[in-house]
């Protein structure tokens, strides 16, 4: 099985990460090693990877803490290793936010198999949440074409449709006639630039409950269009 990133080991004792990154590796992962948190951290920011198998018992920043910090900032899935059996550190892992965990000593075959339902129970998820563009009320499917208003299906135009895509993609960002001009006509024809408010009047009589005060297609006046950043009730 391979994968789009490396799996990060993070664990202090040599023989034990020697041990997971060699059943992994013949598995086809690419693998990286951190002996302790901080390591931990800092290769997880910097190499992204798509699985973290995290010792709890790690000398200065242990385990918990790692996971913590890890959730700050990456949705990755975190199967944890713990050398005590109790309740409690299978609780404790779950609730800040690890995926798995397994006890010491383990089947290092055990836990590659645990590494690869847990990556097929994610890589869905996150597939659909790429695929799928969502502010407040309205939810843009990618991958379907298709846009939802507080659950009912809205009928865009392909131009409507792609327009509404660049927006949703960047809110808050302020979009000049000329860009959004850009994103819908790729083979350089030549159109007026103000073909782009007939768009996005269309749009705003679609999708705003008054198309005269809109709240989610906003005009920047001497500028062009943006998405809100903001939520809308």
């Amino acid at each position: 099985m391979t994968s789009d990133g490396p799996v990060l080991i993070v664990e202090d004792d040599p023989n034990t990460a020697a041990l997971v990154r060699t059943y992994l590796e013949r598995e086809g992962f690419v693998t990286i090693h951190a002996d302790n948190g901080m390591m931990g951290l800092q290769l997880a920011r910097e190499k992204q990877p798509v699985f973290v198998i995290l010792d709890i018992m790690l000398p200065g920043l242990d385990g918990w803490d790692v996971c913590r910090r890890l959730r700050t900032f990456s949705e990755v899935p975190i199967l944890m290793l713990t050398a005590r059996e109790e309740e409690i550190d299978r609780v404790s892992g779950l609730a800040i936010g690890a995926d798995d965990y397994v006890v010491k000593p383990f089947s290092p075959r055990e836990l590659v198999e645990r590494v690869k339902a847990i990556l097929r129970r994610v890589r869905p998820q996150r597939q659909q949440m790429e695929n799928l563009l969502v502010s407040s009320g309205i939810a843009m499917d990618l991958e379907k074409h298709r846009v939802k208003l507080d659950g009912e299906v809205v009928q865009l135009t392909t131009t409507e449709f792609r327009l509404l895509k660049t927006l949703m993609q960047s809110p808050g960002r302020v979009f000049s006639r000329n860009e959004l001009l850009d994103s819908l006509y790729e083979h350089g024809e030549i159109v007026v630039d103000r073909v782009i408010d007939v768009h996005i009047g269309k749009l705003r009589q679609k999708l705003e409950k008054q198309p005269g005060r809109p709240q989610y297609i906003l005009t920047v006046r001497g500028f062009g269009y943006s998405f809100t950043d903001e939520v809308v009730r």
